[in-house]
């Protein structure tokens, strides 16, 4: 039995919404089925024999696989950048990761195993050329994700995340996703406490964080340690707050150093 199923969008929605195709994932490591837009370029369907860049664009807590069509229109950017963009549904507070403590929520497995994986099958994609980023939870679930399986990926980037988990000990979801938010366990699965990381990839990253995000303090120590640790990091910072205002500007840096590293290879 396939793992996963498509339903092709009618032409009559909006622009903003279109993508060729969603596809529909069998609640295997998951609790229902995960829901994930695909949009591909206009080119995709004119050059048949061309391999595509792609980029997994993750949503924030309390988001869903329609979070960045939104306030994007992500149709535009796949067109403009020549990117198959990938927008999954992240459980709402699945934070991307595998949960010790609940065994339908293993995003971590479903990424790897089913999502990437049929990625790979379906579609035309340039496996030298994947990338990966977020807003909010997703930047920690891009950041967290490329650094399980860095060899998957030629880069990373975080749109205002949670670079450090350790400030998250109150955070009631994930809690529950966690069983407990204790020091430890947040520390281990931080961003900033596995940064060394990030040396032995050798790879361009990029973040980027409002002033007025509440994370905006932590992101510049996360910078501070990048360049401390001479890791290969472009930071973007600017006025803004968590919003979708800022969102829309800040991801467009993440497209742009996205596509000169693809021309660069």
């Amino acid at each position: 039995m396939k793992k996963w199923f498509i339903v092709l969008l009618v032409i009559g929605l909006s622009q903003k919404l279109l993508a060729q195709e969603t596809l529909y994932f069998n609640p295997i490591y998951v609790p229902y089925a995960d829901t994930t837009l695909v949009f591909t370029p206009k080119e995709y369907t004119r050059n048949t024999t061309k391999r595509f860049p792609m980029v997994y664009l993750l949503h924030e807590q309390g988001g869903n696989f329609k979070q960045w069509s939104n306030f994007l229109n992500v149709q535009k950017y796949a067109d403009a950048y020549g990117f198959v963009i990938v927008c999954p549904d992240g459980l709402n507070d699945s934070w991307y990761i595998n949960s010790p403590r609940k065994a339908t929520s293993k995003f971590e497995d479903f990424f790897f195993k089913d999502l990437h994986t049929t990625m790979m099958e379906k579609y035309r994609i340039d496996t030298d050329q994947v990338f990966i980023t977020g807003v909010g939870m997703g930047g920690f679930g891009a950041m967290y994700l490329f650094l399980k399986k860095p060899d998957i990926f030629r880069s990373v980037g975080s749109c205002a995340g949670i670079l450090d988990m350790q400030n998250e000990v109150d955070n009631a979801r994930l809690r529950t996703l966690l069983g407990n938010t204790d020091f430890e366990t947040l520390r281990n699965l931080s961003i900033m406490s596995n940064i060394g990381k990030f040396v032995s990839t050798q790879k361009e990253i990029i973040f980027d964080c409002g002033i007025d995000d509440p994370q905006y303090e932590n992101t510049n120590f996360f910078k501070k340690r990048c360049d401390e640790l001479r890791i290969r990091a472009t930071y973007v910072s600017q006025p803004g707050k968590h919003d979708r205002s800022y969102f829309q500007k800040a991801i467009r840096w993440h497209f742009d150093f996205f596509k000169r590293l693809a021309k660069d290879n």
